[in-house]
C-alpha cells in the first residue's frame, strides 16, 4: 500500500514523503515508520519493486527468444526494456534517475543492475564468439545499446515524439525499427 502510494506521488511529480504516502494509503502517519525509517528507505523499496517488475518483463521476453541467437536475444532485451519503460513511466523514472532514489542505497537494486549488465555482456560475448559482430569492442556496443534504449525511453517519457512526427500509436513500431537499425549496425553483414 505504501509503496503504491509513493509510486503514485512520484508519477504525479509530487514530492514523496513517508507521511504523504501514509496519508494516501489511508494509514496513520506514524505507522509507516515501523517499516520505513525514512523517505530513502521507502523509495528504496519502491525502486526494488520497480526493478523486480523490469526483470520480469526481461525474463518473459528472453524466454521467447532462442538461446542460440544472441543478437535476437539482445533485440528482445532492448524491446522489453522499452516496452517496460513506456508502460511504467513512474517506475522507469525512479530507477533511472537520481531524483527519487540514490542508486547505491539498495544492495538489491545494485545487485540486480549488475546482473542486468552481466546479462547484456554475455549476450554480446556470445554474439562475438559466433562471429556475428563487426566490432570486438563489446563495452562500446553495450554502452551504445544502453544509451539507445535509455534515450528512446527518456524521449517518450518527456513527450518528444510528437515534435518528431511520431504519433502515440506508432511509438512502439518506431522503437522496434530503431533497435533493428542498431542491430544492423553492429552485426556483420
Amino acid at each position: 500500500m505504501l509503496i503504491d502510494a509513493a509510486l503514485q506521488l512520484a508519477a504525479e511529480g509530487a514530492e514523496v514523503s513517508v507521511r504523504e504516502a501514509a496519508r494516501r494509503a489511508a494509514v496513520s502517519p506514524g505507522a509507516p515508520f515501523r517499516h520505513f525509517s525514512s523517505r530513502d528507505a521507502l523509495m528504496a523499496a519502491v525502486a526494488e519493486e520497480a526493478q523486480r517488475r523490469f526483470r520480469a518483463e526481461i525474463e518473459v521476453a528472453l524466454g521467447d527468444a532462442p538461446a542460440t541467437d544472441p543478437l535476437g536475444r539482445f533485440r528482445a532485451f532492448g524491446l522489453a526494456y522499452l516496452r517496460w519503460a513506456m508502460c511504467n513511466p513512474a517506475h522507469f523514472e525512479i530507477i533511472s534517475t537520481g531524483r527519487y532514489f540514490a542508486h547505491g542505497g539498495s544492495t538489491e537494486v545494485t545487485r540486480d543492475n549488475a546482473e542486468v549488465i552481466a546479462l547484456t555482456e554475455r549476450m554480446l560475448a556470445d554474439a562475438a564468439t559466433q562471429g556475428l559482430l563487426r566490432s570486438t569492442d563489446l563495452k562500446r556496443i553495450q554502452i551504445a545499446g544502453r544509451a539507445l534504449v535509455y534515450g528512446f525511453a527518456r524521449m517518450n517519457l518527456d513527450g518528444h515524439f510528437p515534435r518528431w512526427g511520431v504519433e502515440q500509436d506508432a511509438i512502439e513500431r518506431m522503437a522496434e525499427g530503431v533497435i533493428d537499425l542498431f542491430i544492423a549496425g553492429i552485426a556483420k553483414s
